[in-house]
């Protein structure tokens, strides 16, 4: 297994599939499996933190630099928004991790601001200027 699991990944995921739903317990390579569930869920938790940090220098963006809204921004505020709720729907666990997290999405968030606006780091608050619930409603959008 651990031969299969190196040389062709794919073919070894398709491979346990077939194990598990065939029952051949005996057959189950368990060490990558706990290893590759465990990556899954905290994949998923990544997910969640990049879209919205995506999100929130959006926002960010959409307050601080008036001048320069377009839809382009107001587009992916809605896309990122839809998709952090088809995560959230999907698994609901992770409503806990976005609450614990959302401090540090927002940091991202303004480093990523920053970079695309040209704007120092310091020309956003510390801490977020938007509540969680504000973030994820799909009305609002922040004015200076």
């Amino acid at each position: 297994m651990q031969e299969l699991y190196e040389k062709d990944f794919y073919f070894w995921t398709q491979q346990q599939a077939e194990l598990l739903s065939k029952r051949f317990i005996d057959e189950l390579d368990f060490e990558h499996l706990a290893e590759e569930i465990d990556s899954m869920g905290k994949s998923e938790k990544r997910e969640l933190i990049s879209r919205m940090a995506i999100l929130l220098a959006h926002l960010l963006k959409w307050r601080f630099q008036p001048g320069n809204r377009s839809n382009s921004w107001k587009y992916t505020i809605k896309e990122q928004r839809i998709s952090v709720q088809e995560l959230l729907e999907d698994s609901p666990s992770l409503k806990s991790e976005i609450k614990q997290r959302f401090d540090y999405a927002y940091n991202k968030a303004r480093l990523k601001a920053a970079k695309e606006t040209g704007l120092e780091e310091i020309s956003f608050p510390e801490i977020s200027p938007f509540t969680l619930e504000q973030t994820l409603n799909k009305n609002f959008l922040p004015v200076l």
